[in-house]
């Protein structure tokens, strides 16, 4: 499952993408990071520093109809503050998620976005 990472005022966040089967739709998931387990004494400039932690915004993009939008779900028990760049990232990626989501449908190529 690939993500991106972002670091804003000191915080890291991660957008991960995976596909949720049971809802025919790509996931695309906002979490603030966490600390990357140490790999032991050999370390690379590649070493991954931070991974996604657990999702606290989800969206949906279905896949398989255009017709249907996509959606966002909040998944937070506690009041959150997401600043308002990290927000636009997210939503940016959700956006070229889409855009991908329906290139392949026009292609008739549907499940083949990743």
């Amino acid at each position: 499952m690939p993500w991106e990472l972002r670091e804003h005022a000191g915080r890291h966040y991660a957008v991960l993408f995976h596909y949720a089967l049971p809802d025919d739709a790509w996931a695309v998931e906002l979490s603030e990071a966490v600390p990357a387990p140490a790999m032991g004494a050999e370390k690379s400039d590649a070493e991954v520093t931070h991974l996604p932690g657990p999702a606290f915004l989800v969206a949906l993009v279905p896949d398989e109809d255009p017709s249907l939008q996509s959606t966002i779900r909040v998944y937070s028990p506690d009041e959150r503050v997401v600043p308002y760049e990290v927000m636009r990232w997210f939503m940016e990626q959700v956006a070229n998620q889409v855009k991908r989501c329906r290139i392949a449908f026009e292609q008739e190529e549907p499940g083949a976005v990743e």
